[in-house]
């Protein structure tokens, strides 16, 4: 059990999260609620599920955190890059946070790799 807020990729993960919600104040809500509402959701899923496995007893349950972590960024990613196609985002924003998403989620696998070999 560690304090989740040492973690460097949940820190990374945080400023992303809030980052993307800060963009999405910017997409009209007319039609696109249910989207705004998805990208929100993922991007607080990672930081979340990092700060909820480090609070687990084994490496082995937080392993499993960190890879619903990974997952959710893969969704996050979509739902931007989805929002950009439609143009709902402008490309500079979404290249900003795709690059977060990317970084965090290497930071992540990095941290899975750590944890697998205590788990296996």
């Amino acid at each position: 059990m560690q304090n989740y807020r040492h973690l460097l990729a949940w820190q990374k993960a945080h400023a992303s999260a809030v980052n993307v919600h800060r963009l999405t104040e910017s997409i009209p809500r007319s039609g696109n609620a249910g989207l705004v509402s998805q990208i929100r959701r993922a991007a607080q899923s990672v930081p979340a599920n990092l700060a909820e496995g480090c609070g687990r007893s084994s490496d082995a349950d937080f392993s499993k955190f960190v890879q619903i972590a990974i997952g959710s960024s893969t969704e996050l990613e979509y739902h931007l890059h989805f929002a950009f196609d439609i143009a709902l985002i402008h490309r500079e924003h979404f290249e900003a946070r795709q690059k977060e998403i990317v970084e965090v989620r290497r930071m992540m696998i990095g941290l899975l790799k750590k944890l697998r070999p205590a788990s296996a």
